[in-house]
């Protein structure tokens, strides 16, 4: 059962897009939501339908969609086959659940960073303007952020060798895990996290010179050996 909000005259909205600092943002809403007991939404667009979103996509929906239940958010919001400007989907969803206030990204990896520029915000602003903005910048590690910085997350694979898992980005022939690879920047081994999806729970691992170095945290059938 959800907690019942103190005030109803405050609701914060989080705009979340492709990218590790989704889960930051979340949190930062949270925080926020927290010291004012108020509503808190996330919000996701695309512009492709959801079945067609590909295995990074889906990745990422279903990680905001438990970390939303684990916070206890109000709703998660996805907004997908949106053709429209973001700024009327914004609009749209500020003035249907009374947002008061909207916290975005600013990265050079999100679509979001455009409302950071002057000519989009002033027609964000003119779509929405009862409401405060919030932009987040990302980038700037803070106390409870992790300082590791990745590279753009790919397709790839966790196969066994032996007694340990390595990872692969071609589809092996024989039984593998299929996930996101997401490379630390700066590194020229496979070093960095490996996510994937596994009974509707997201799963994460870290891989050295590609290789699982906490394999414990697979799920117990992963452990046992693979026919192939």
């Amino acid at each position: 059962m959800k907690h019942v909000k103190g005030r109803l005259d405050e609701s914060i909205l989080v705009c979340v897009y492709y990218g590790l600092n989704g889960e930051r943002l979340i949190r930062r809403g949270h925080k926020m939501a927290t010291m004012l007991d108020c509503p808190l939404y996330i919000l996701s667009v695309d512009s492709q339908p959801l079945d067609a979103f590909d295995a990074e996509k889906s990745s990422y929906i279903e990680q905001w969609k438990k970390l939303s239940d684990e916070l206890e958010v109000e709703k998660f919001i996805l907004q997908d086959n949106e053709k429209r400007p973001i700024q009327k989907v914004i609009a749209e969803v500020a003035k249907n659940y009374s947002i008061s206030q909207i916290i975005v990204g600013q990265s050079a990896q999100s679509r979001w960073e455009e409302i950071t520029k002057g000519s989009f915000l002033n027609v964000l602003l003119k779509e929405v303007p009862f409401v405060d903005f919030h932009i987040v910048a990302v980038q700037r590690p803070t106390d409870d952020d992790a300082n590791e910085t990745y590279e753009k997350g790919v397709r790839a694979y966790l196969i066994k060798e032996q007694e340990n898992f390595k990872v692969a980005f071609t589809c092996p022939k024989y039984v593998s895990i299929e996930g996101i690879f997401f490379k630390e920047i700066g590194t020229d081994f496979d070093n960095g996290i490996f996510k994937f999806t596994y009974n509707d729970k997201m799963h994460e691992v870290h891989i050295s010179e590609g290789y699982v170095i906490d394999q414990e945290k697979l799920p117990a059938e992963f452990l046992a050996p693979l026919r192939q």
